[in-house]
């Protein structure tokens, strides 16, 4: 069965990004696939900004990236680019830590002008990291996802339909072992 992984690339705990999330989790429990979650912003920040390759919990973040074969990466957009955070996990990865995964970029950005920030940003640092099969991925703006409260979220339909047709392109991955 395949083994996959979710990193989150928000700095900040209440998030739009959080229900975009959710939504992805469910769709994978839905088939009978736990993923894993790596947080990035729950890593301490020294191990981050100082590039501790040898803090545990990088060198366990990094076991987890290994052992999978599908990697959806999830992000915010700030300036027209992924959020920091998010590239100072990269940075952190084996040269060719992504050689071999199946990658799912997820965006989540305040105007459609950005969307192609997923192909000039995150596509390339992908194929730095060693990946050769990335998917198209899902762009979804602030304004398709609804505010709840306590830190929970809601899609819009044209929103939620995009992120399935997405998750759809991982099917032919997620029959390999």
């Amino acid at each position: 069965m395949s083994k996959v992984l979710i990193i989150s690339g928000s700095p900040t705990e209440e998030t739009r990004l959080n229900g975009v999330l959710h939504d992805v989790l469910n769709q994978f429990r839905e088939i009978g696939i736990p993923p894993e979650v790596i947080n990035v912003r729950q890593f301490p920040s020294e191990a981050l900004i100082q590039a501790k390759f040898d803090h545990e919990e990088i060198i366990a973040a990094n076991k987890k990236v290994e052992d999978s074969n599908i990697i959806v990466i999830l992000t915010p957009v700030y300036k027209a680019s992924y959020s920091g955070v998010l590239k100072t996990y990269l940075d952190l990865l084996p040269q060719n830590g992504l050689e071999g995964k199946t990658i799912l970029p997820i965006a989540v950005g305040g105007t459609f002008g950005h969307l192609l920030m997923i192909d000039y940003s995150l596509k390339p640092v992908f194929t730095a990291l060693g990946a050769t099969h990335i998917l198209k991925g899902a762009f979804i703006l602030d304004s398709q996802i609804k505010k709840l409260g306590n830190n929970r979220y809601e899609l819009d339909q044209e929103a939620k339909n995009r992120l399935v047709a997405s998750l759809n392109s991982l099917k032919p991955s997620l029959l390999t072992v």
